[in-house]
Order: C-alpha cells, then sequence, then structure tokens
C-alpha cells in the first residue's frame, strides 16, 4: 500500500524554464469521484494505470502500473472521459526535493502547477523561488477536475 502526500502550488514565473527538459503526458479518467479516482497515462513512451482512494490523513492511497502504451492509447481514445488532460511535466530537483512542474495545454493552457510530494505530512521543505501560493486543497486545480471545469473557462 503506498500513500500519497502531495502539495500544489501556482508557478508564478518563467525561472524554473531552463532547469529541465519536459515529458509530453496525456492522461485520462476512467472514474472520478470523492473517494477515489482511476487514471490511464501516458508519459513519454510508457503507458501507467492509477487507482487513486481519498484523503487518509495527510494523504491518499495511491496505485500506480505500468501497462503497455498500445492498451493505453485504447483506454484513453475508449474508456476515458473527454477532453483529456495535456501537459508538458518538468522534473526539477531542488535542496533535495523532486519538484514537478506541470504545464498545461489544450482547454487548460496557461495553467502552470508545481508539485511536490512528501515523505511526511508535515515534512520541512524550501519552496524555489519561481513557486507562489499553494492550492493543495483547492479543487479547482485537481487534474480530475480540469475535465469538467477547464483553466479555459474559469474567466466565465
Amino acid at each position: 500500500m503506498a500513500i500519497e502526500i502531495e502539495k500544489k502550488f501556482l508557478v508564478i514565473n518563467d525561472a524554473w524554464r531552463s532547469l529541465a527538459d519536459g515529458v509530453v503526458y496525456r492522461q485520462g479518467y476512467i472514474s472520478v469521484s470523492t473517494t477515489r479516482t482511476v487514471r490511464v497515462r501516458i508519459a513519454g513512451e510508457t503507458g501507467y494505470l492509477t487507482v487513486k482512494g481519498g484523503q487518509r490523513g495527510g494523504g491518499k492511497l495511491e496505485f500506480e502500473y505500468r501497462i503497455p502504451v498500445a492498451d493505453a492509447e485504447t483506454m484513453l481514445a475508449e474508456l476515458c472521459q473527454k477532453p483529456l488532460i495535456e501537459k508538458t511535466r518538468y522534473a526539477i530537483a531542488h535542496l533535495g526535493f523532486r519538484w514537478e512542474v506541470d504545464e498545461f495545454m489544450g482547454d487548460n493552457k496557461g495553467l502552470v502547477i508545481a508539485e511536490l510530494e512528501l515523505e511526511f505530512d508535515g515534512q520541512p521543505f524550501d519552496k524555489p523561488g519561481w513557486v507562489g501560493a499553494e492550492v493543495t486543497g483547492d479543487p479547482r486545480y485537481y487534474n480530475a477536475s480540469l475535465i469538467s471545469y477547464p483553466y479555459c473557462r474559469w474567466g466565465t
């Protein structure tokens, strides 16, 4: 059993851009509820199936499995809610932590989020200068929410 303890933040400038190369992600959701999600993802040339549970203490249950890319492509096309999430992810090391910056495309173009996974709830960390306000508890920023209420509609 794996517990994911993740923090999400807005990215406030472009200082991170020269720190890493990006990997294109396409992902979709087979099931989305307040207690669980089932996600299919292609990251670069690798397919994944991920099952996440609801909040458990400071984190969530998470189970992730590699699957054949052809299976992931079929699931994205045939089983997942639309639109799919399209983004480029950049992995950036900063003071002993791995920050993941997601630059969204498609209906979520213009949204840039930094994520940090912690080993335990309350673990101290330093934010890089390009990281702004925390949005961890705001459901608008959940990838699963961006399908039904994409960033391009937030101003309406």
